[in-house]
């Protein structure tokens, strides 16, 4: 009679603990993101007006010194976030919803799966800086969108083939023949029926496809291919201020810091929220 209040005190803290950690992993994130995309109000000095000496060191007149002009490298880190968190999100949500539907329509048409998986394997073979290269070169006037599109191209056939594999196994499952034997369509049943299932597989590949944007975002504007200078950007704030590192480390470490909390940790969030939408779906009646 005991037992099962027992139990839900346990789940219960369980439970908050799960919350509890996941959490802690969402935060940093949220906080650079913020930051970011508040960062144009919040920074002290003009973006591109200088206010030291070219590589001054860290003082008072610049928290994080300055950068090969003498800008303030704080006020533009503060700026150069925004465009680069958006256009990740923006690339993390088309190939994730784009990936889900064309996936799970794959397994359950057989010819337009193989269709699939045979031009995937072709998009897959081809190195991402060379289709960002020829993607850049063909649209010439096309900055930071053509950067978005070629990564888009790039990154939607990969994860097609991880949501094919991840609903192949769904397909076969009996309320998947239900409801092809109800005459349902191939759009219903990808949508009611596979996609509750793939929750967890849809948040993982959400945040792998945000940090790989981050990243092909980040060396697109490192070989400076999108935006170009005076813009405030932290891959171009890296390659600017590199042959001054050892006058004012800052100017390089704290656009590569902030690149990389970000994309560590939206990925620790996004395994996090995966977990838990797996326990939910295991747990759930």
């Amino acid at each position: 009679m005991t037992a099962a209040p027992a139990t839900t005190a346990a789940d219960s803290a369980r439970s908050s603990g799960t919350r509890a950690r996941t959490l802690f992993r969402v935060s940093p994130g949220l906080l650079l993101i913020i930051l970011a995309l508040t960062g144009p109000w919040l920074a002290a000095h003009p973006l591109d007006t200088p206010v030291t000496a070219p590589y001054a060191a860290a003082g008072d007149g610049a928290v994080l010194g300055g950068d090969q002009l003498g800008r303030d490298v704080l006020s533009r880190l503060l700026h150069g976030g925004t465009a680069l968190i958006a256009g990740a999100l923006l690339i993390a949500v088309v190939v994730t919803a784009v990936a889900t539907v064309v996936g799970c329509l794959a397994v359950l048409r057989p010819r337009l799966g193989s269709a699939i998986e045979r031009t995937a394997d072709v998009f897959i073979l081809l190195p991402p800086v060379l289709g960002i290269m020829l993607i850049a070169l063909a649209w010439p006037g096309g900055g930071r969108w053509a950067v978005i599109a070629a990564a888009i191209v790039l990154g939607t056939p990969y994860a097609i083939r991880i949501v094919a594999s991840a609903a192949a196994p769904l397909a076969s499952a009996g309320y998947v023949e239900a409801a092809m034997a109800r005459g349902e369509s191939s759009t219903y049943i990808a949508l009611r029926e596979l996609l509750p299932n793939l929750r967890a597989t849809v948040l993982a590949l959400f945040g792998l496809r945000f940090v790989e944007a981050v990243y092909v975002i980040s060396m697109a504007g490192f070989l400076q291919i999108g935006l170009q200078p005076p813009a405030a950007d932290w891959a171009l704030m890296i390659r600017e201020n590199a042959p001054g590192i050892l006058l004012n480390p800052w100017a390089v470490l704290a656009p590569s810091a902030a690149i990389a909390v970000l994309a560590i940790s939206f990925n620790l969030a996004s395994a996090s929220l995966a977990s838990r939408s797996t326990l939910k779906a295991v747990t759930t009646p």
